[in-house]
């Protein structure tokens, strides 16, 4: 099951490409820019979980490639 990807901060709605290393999600899946998550000193204000970087997508690899691989 492949991360939702969240295009937008949910706090600022700053852009965030999939390949971005400065997004920050909790387990849900809630995603902040770093800025934010650093304002919120890393605690997703929905869930109160942990904010931890979130996984870069490889641009050389699209979700076609994946699902026909799978």
């Amino acid at each position: 099951m492949a991360l939702e990807m969240r295009p937008r901060c949910e706090r600022c709605a700053w852009p965030l490409a999939p390949d971005e290393d400065g997004a920050f999600i909790c387990s849900y899946e809630c995603t902040f820019c770093a800025t934010c998550a650093n304002a919120l000193n890393g605690i997703c204000p929905n869930c109160h979980g942990d904010l931890v970087r979130r996984p870069r997508r490889n641009r050389s690899k699209g979700a076609a490639a994946i699902a026909a691989e799978g």
